[in-house]
């Protein structure tokens, strides 16, 4: 058994991170396409985007540390992933996917907040304070994201709701005028 050390725990972590942000890059597209909501899909492209930067950044945070990037199969990350396509594959593209999609992308970003509050804290408690830095930058980030997508989750569910108001609505409309016309 090996001597446990702080420091490569610290890089199994940031590993761990690598191929998850990997692996969320190869599957976003697949998230936009079956996206049905125009403002789902932007959101979705544009995180795709900022994953890009964020495992470049990851790229910079091992270059500082005289390492080279490195992948540890992120099989959290596998499952999060493995579930969304499931996801896919189950439901139509309608706003029910999209609300199902959201809901699978925030566990996905859950997982990163956590993973990179744990590699912060790390960093921190290792005197890494540059890096602590650039990890915040890119907590920063998912909780934005995470936030993003509640807002979209709300405005679906919100007019989902209100869509379905409208049908029963007019179904009642429709009940009143044919009660008065047998009248």
């Amino acid at each position: 058994m090996k001597q446990a050390k702080f420091e490569d725990l610290f890089l199994e972590e940031l590993a761990d991170l690598y191929d998850a942000e990997k692996q969320i890059v190869a599957a976003l597209p697949k998230m936009v396409a079956a996206s049905s909501s125009a403002e789902l899909a932007r959101a979705f492209q544009e995180h795709l985007d900022e994953t890009r930067r964020q495992l470049a950044r990851l790229e910079r945070i091992f270059a500082e540390m005289g390492e080279e990037p490195r992948s540890r199969d992120s099989f959290g990350m596998q499952g999060l992933i493995k579930a969304g396509e499931r996801i896919i594959g189950d439901i139509q593209k309608s706003p029910v996917l999209d609300a199902a999609l959201i809901a699978a992308a925030q566990k996905i970003e859950h997982y990163e907040i956590s993973g990179y509050g744990t590699a912060r804290a790390m960093a921190e408690m290792l005197g890494q304070g540059t890096v602590a830095d650039t990890l915040e930058e890119t907590l920063d980030e998912e909780a934005a994201a995470d936030e993003t997508l509640t807002d979209i989750a709300d405005s679906i569910i919100n007019g989902e709701a209100i869509a379905e108001e409208d049908i029963e609505d007019v179904e009642e409309e429709d009940e009143e005028e044919e009660i008065e016309e047998g009248a």
